[in-house]
């Protein structure tokens, strides 16, 4: 996976548009390298940040205004339907 120009462009939206706090920067980019490299989805157990069901469509919503498709955000958990 690449780290390029619209990885650092789409965190710094998603930290300074409000989903993401100052705080957790490395948030913003976990979900922007998936993002910008096409991943289909972006497993992780970080549901204060990530995986969170308020903050979701906060994050979809920035990375489409941004010209991005992001990944299906979910815990292992909600993939394996248990």
């Amino acid at each position: 996976m690449s780290f390029t120009e619209d990885v650092k462009t789409l965190a710094n939206a998603l930290l300074t548009e409000g989903p993401i706090p100052e705080k957790s920067e490395i948030d913003a980019y976990h979900i922007s390298v998936a993002t910008i490299n096409g991943m289909e989805y972006l497993l992780t157990w970080n549901c204060t940040h990530i995986a969170n069901a308020v903050l979701r469509p906060k994050i979809e919503a920035i990375c489409k205004d941004c010209g991005f498709e992001p990944p299906i955000i979910c815990t292992p958990q909600e993939l394996m339907g248990e």
